[in-house]
């Protein structure tokens, strides 16, 4: 299906997310105070310009007028929920007025979830809790997340399922591991610990790196699908001619080359031309630097994890190893908005604060991209004003650039804060953001 087409479908459906008068989905960062300090958290990195504070009860009353036609409530952002006082206020004013269908979940740590808080919790109506687990060995485990253990994991656990005896009633629990490189390999071990503590899903996602130390650590190669496949065809293809294109970016500068050398060139000419005529951009500089390896061992990991997953019966979601060129914003397909705890209303994950991320060898500056206040207007009004209405548009056009494919990746449209309009002069700052090709998943 390509892009208008799939557009055409949205405009003819009357009933679909992003047409109708209120969100499907509203995701609430109660808190951005957290109880750990992990390293690849947003919170941990130089100039993020996060502000630690709770939402109010008057703000998240704000948002009742949409709790009537909501599909799920996701009362997690930046911080840890179980540090908020009033969440199970927050869950039970909810409850009372979602649909019966309608789901209330969020994402922890899990160090605060003993027996008497899961029985709060139950009691107050949650249907579903994501507990982050990063790694099943204790070590790995308390690298990763600064300040935990894995045995509060264990006891969260337990005291979920005490307080489902205790209520006899059932509510979905899972965990999310954030894969590394240096992680990786414990994944199908986390898989087999899931199943013996009785499970239900597991969310995997790749790590966007905030913080510059952490990029050797990512687990996926920043080339979209369709130009690695291209590169690697010519690669293989060059190198049964006894030519290694991976040299391209050594000889391509000299004044004098070799024939060798000049045949280096050659192939990647003839690579790029192919490539081109596809309407395709290569990135001639980061193709030869994939990590293979790296890519293998993932690969592995995720193959060995689906394998017990579907033996054990628990839903694993895997990420893709390589951005796709096929673009899907979750996010706005399924009609979402994100509320931050001063009341801001956002498009999705990427915009929702102002940091800095490191991909591809380059720097990418984001502000949060509002839409208005609660304390200002109610969610209905927000939700349907012009702005965040044009702009759910022309997301659903994906008519934007991939970025990490361009040689000149990042360039001055896309890279700093101030972002007016990208090379296909799209107003909406998209075209450096890789949520929308299958590497990052959360909670929804």
């Amino acid at each position: 299906m390509n892009v208008n087409n799939s557009e055409q479908l949205i405009d003819n459906a009357a009933g679909h997310p992003t047409r109708r008068q209120y969100p499907s989905k509203l995701f609430v960062e109660v808190t951005t105070r957290c109880n750990l300090h992990c390293p690849m958290c947003i919170k941990q990195s130089p100039g993020n310009g996060i502000v630690e504070g709770d939402m109010s009860d008057k703000t998240f009353a704000r948002l009742a007028p949409a709790f009537p036609q909501l599909d799920a409530l996701i009362l997690n952002g930046i911080g840890e929920p179980l540090l908020h006082p009033h969440l199970e206020r927050f869950i039970e004013k909810a409850k009372n007025t979602m649909p019966a269908a309608g789901l209330i979940g969020f994402q922890t740590n899990g160090h605060l979830l003993d027996r008497k808080r899961s029985r709060s919790l139950l009691r107050a109506g949650v249907d579903r809790i994501c507990i982050s687990s990063d790694a099943v060995s204790e070590d790995i485990f308390q690298t990763l997340r600064l300040g935990g253990n894995q045995e509060a994991i264990e006891t969260a656990v337990a005291s979920l399922h005490d307080a489902m005896r205790h209520y006899g009633r059932h509510i979905s629990i899972g965990v999310e591991f954030v894969v590394m490189q240096n992680n990786v390999h414990e994944l199908p071990q986390l898989v087999q610990w899931a199943a013996r503590k009785k499970l239900g899903f597991i969310i995997v996602t790749h790590m966007l790196p905030y913080n510059k130390e952490m990029t050797d650590n990512v687990a996926f190669d920043i080339n979209t699908d369709v130009p690695l496949q291209i590169f690697q065809d010519w690669k293989a293809k060059a190198a049964a001619d006894g030519v290694d294109i991976g040299r391209y970016f050594e000889v391509f500068m000299k004044y004098h080359r070799t024939p060798d050398e000049d045949r280096i060139v050659d192939y990647v000419k003839q690579m790029t031309a192919d490539a081109w005529a596809q309407g395709i951009l290569l990135n001639a500089k980061n193709l030869p630097r994939l990590n293979a390896p790296m890519i293998q061992q993932v690969k592995e990991a995720f193959a060995e994890a689906e394998e017990i997953a579907g033996r054990k019966g628990i839903e694993l979601h895997l990420p893709a190893m390589v951005p796709t060129r096929t673009r899907r914003c979750e996010f706005i397909e399924e009609g979402g908005a994100f509320i931050s705890w001063d009341g801001n209303v956002h498009p999705c994950y990427f915009l929702w604060h102002s940091y800095r991320c490191y991909l591809g060898g380059v720097e990418k500056f984001v502000k949060p991209h509002s839409f208005g206040n609660l304390m200002d207007q109610n969610i209905q009004s927000i939700w349907n004003s012009e702005r965040f209405s044009s702009f759910r548009n022309a997301v659903l056009r994906y008519d934007f650039p991939f970025c990490y494919d361009c040689n000149v990746a990042l360039c001055d449209y896309v890279q700093f804060e101030d972002f007016e309009q990208d090379c296909y002069i799209s107003t909406v700052p998209c075209a450096a953001c890789l949520w929308c090709t299958g590497l990052f998943q959360c909670l929804r």
